[in-house]
């Protein structure tokens, strides 16, 4: 299984910048209580797990209002004007084994939520004007999501989950809380702010033209890939050049897709002509670029394993897709073909990372069995090799542009280089201290940098592996230090 920090929504990285809706509706009473944007958030949180149009517990879905209203099999759980007298409200405060969610799905809905669900039922229970009452739920609260402001200054450091050299090679592009973060990392100043939809940055490419393509999303709510142009002006704040990725055309100037929860990898053919990305629905979209953006196309989905798509890469002039999955398998899609060539199994275990050479010749892969195994993209997809090296899960596997060189981040803190020929390993690079999620190569393939869960990042000479600078990437973070006095 993944470890307890992989893709999940950490306490570390999950700080509220924003009051929640929620609470805002019970500061402003006098204000009538809103289905969706009150009432439905509830929900969301609380009960859609169970009523949603798949399980219908108690062939009861939430996912509308209409549904709603109709009740599953106790009938109609509302009673408009007498919260009292309705068993959906009964069962969230409830103290006996009717409570709703149940016991053993998890904690009770909290009490000021219940109350706003007590008051909304007082005032009618009446949907809000102007919305359909067959109108999905969870696609009508993703519409109105708003994304916080990030923080001028973190609290909690964030979670490094990619990161991106620039095409000049002189910057860095950070995955943050609902932004991009950009470093000079020569001496670790933040230069740029790139707000952004997406809570999480999964996934970083760039296009030849310049442009940012970040595969994303709102763990278990929503995922995006959306292209940015980061070069696009902003405004200054306190010598940092702040950029709106939510609103502004200059600089989002692409949204290819979303989905419902997130986008957890990406990759652009080296021709810049296609794009791929997938993620926890199991599919892997992959987009026409080859007449660029305004016209930019999918081409067609793959849906080649079983569970989440951790890893994408293109190789071969854009001949082969290569994936690794949750399923414990790396496989092999041949594009043109619209065909599966390969699956490739014998990691046994979790498969985080797949790389491959740019010519099709040699097919990566990393996993939770803490193994480099290299295969054959065509054929049979048989083992050539497979090595040790990494003391914990390897997360991610990357090659290098300019020569045959394979660089691998871990759990075990550490980025490895690695000879892509034979798999001899090369340096092991140190300096994080915590797991290593994301790893690259600059574009001239003489730096390589890693990411870690506590927000740091290392970036290093790839010629002897020396420390160019080592910053956290969490603005204005400012680690706590142990009050209490060493003993003697």
């Amino acid at each position: 299984m993944l470890p307890c920090r992989f893709l999940t929504c950490a306490i570390a990285a999950c700080f509220v910048i924003a009051m929640p809706q929620a609470q805002v509706a019970l500061a402003q009473p006098a204000k009538p209580v809103s289905f969706i944007n009150d009432v439905a958030p509830i929900l969301k949180e609380n009960c859609f797990a169970c009523h949603d149009a798949k399980k219908k517990s108690g062939k009861f879905d939430m996912t509308s209002f209409e549904k709603l209203l109709a009740g599953g099999v106790n009938g109609e759980p509302i009673v408009p004007g007498k919260p009292e007298a309705s068993e959906f409200h009964g069962l969230m405060v409830s103290a006996d084994q009717r409570r709703m969610p149940p016991r053993d799905k998890g904690e009770a809905v909290p009490k000021e939520q219940a109350a706003i669900v007590a008051q909304w039922i007082k005032e009618g229970a009446k949907l809000d004007a102007g919305m359909d009452a067959k109108a999905d739920l969870v696609k009508e609260l993703r519409i109105r999501f708003k994304p916080p402001v990030p923080p001028k200054e973190y609290p909690f450091p964030a979670i490094v989950n990619a990161l991106a050299f620039t095409p000049d090679n002189k910057q860095l592009v950070v995955g943050g809380h609902h932004e991009l973060t950009v470093w000079d990392f020569a001496t670790g100043k933040l230069v740029k702010r790139i707000y952004t939809r997406s809570e999480r940055a999964y996934g970083l490419a760039f296009l030849p033209d310049g442009k940012l393509a970040v595969a994303g999303g709102r763990p278990g709510q929503e995922g995006d890939v959306r292209i940015y142009d980061i070069e696009a002006k902003g405004k200054d704040q306190d010598g940092v050049e702040i950029l709106d990725g939510v609103n502004d055309k200059k600089v989002l100037v692409k949204h290819l897709f979303d989905v419902e929860d997130s986008v957890l990898c990406l990759a652009v053919s080296a021709d810049g002509k296609i794009l791929a990305a997938g993620g926890c629905d199991r599919a892997v979209r992959v987009f026409d670029l080859s007449e660029g953006l305004e016209k930019a196309k999918l081409d067609q989905v793959v849906e080649n394993h079983a569970d989440w798509v951790l890893g994408v890469a293109i190789i071969a002039d854009g001949k082969y897709l290569l994936t690794a999955g949750r399923d414990k398998t790396a496989k092999v899609w041949d594009l043109k073909g619209k065909d599966s060539v390969v699956t490739f199994p014998e990691h046994q275990n979790i498969v985080y990372g797949v790389a491959g050479k740019a010519d099709g010749s040699a097919g990566f892969s990393v996993g939770a069995d803490r193994q480099i195994r290299t295969w054959k993209p065509n054929g049979e997809g048989k083992q050539v090799r497979a090595v040790g090296g990494h003391g914990n899960e390897v997360f991610k596997i990357v090659m290098n542009p300019k020569q045959p060189m394979l660089a691998t981040s871990s759990a075990d803190k550490t980025v490895r280089l690695w000879n892509a020929d034979n798999l001899a390993a090369g340096k092991t690079l140190s300096g994080l201290n915590d797991f290593v999620y994301a790893v690259c190569f600059s574009p001239e393939g003489d730096l390589v940098a890693g990411g870690s869960y506590d927000g740091g990042v290392v970036v290093w000479k790839v010629s002897d592996g020396s420390t160019v600078k080592a910053f956290n990437a969490s603005p204005g973070y400012v680690a706590k230090t142990d009050p209490t006095p060493p003993k003697k």
